[in-house]
């Protein structure tokens, strides 16, 4: 899979959700750290897959960036995940009256601790800072992600590393189970 440097403001802004530091089971630790790019924060180039991504955490009110040694794996949504969306759905959730439901979808794509693709084991339950449990398919080829929902999405850029975390890009976006009342 091939690596892109990309969004520490995603992963910034995702933990401004004052969701805290909840200990995971499994952090890779100074393994990450060992390979990192820099952190997060200073990670500030932009992917052109995740420019739908971007104008998400804008929209949400979430740009301030992190920063802090807490570690986090982000599951980011490239622009054709969102085009998979219902139509209308993503032009819904970016209007300032539904700023609640939007962070809390990108919440639902943040897990506390760092998770390199080779972590992600077949059956591992991750928690993300929402709450949410996405559960690891591992193939031989390929690593997928299921939420409590049902709905897969597939890893198809992992490890791209930064000193407090990973990010992994998927294709599909993942839907919170207890989504807010709708506007």
């Amino acid at each position: 899979m091939r690596h892109t440097f990309c969004f520490s403001l995603l992963l910034g802004s995702l933990l401004t959700l004052g969701l805290g530091a909840r200990p995971a089971a499994a952090q890779t630790g100074e393994a990450v750290n060992a390979t990192a790019n820099g952190t997060l924060l200073g990670m500030s180039k932009l992917s052109p897959e995740h420019t739908t991504l971007m104008k998400a955490v804008k929209a949400a009110g979430l740009e301030d960036a992190a920063r802090g040694a807490t570690k986090y794996t982000v599951f980011a949504p490239t622009n054709a995940a969102f085009d998979k969306l219902p139509a209308g759905k993503l032009n819904e959730l970016l209007r300032p009256a539904n700023k609640g439901r939007l962070a809390q979808l990108l919440g639902a794509h943040v897990v506390p601790g760092s998770y390199l693709a080779a972590n992600l084991t077949d059956g591992l339950q991750l928690q993300t800072v929402q709450g949410e449990t996405l559960t690891v398919v591992r193939q031989p080829n390929s690593i997928t992600l299921k939420d409590s929902k049902g709905t897969v999405a597939t890893i198809i850029d992992d490890d791209i590393v930064a000193e407090n975390g990973v990010i992994h890009s998927i294709d599909t976006v993942l839907t919170p189970a207890a989504a807010p009342a709708q506007k």
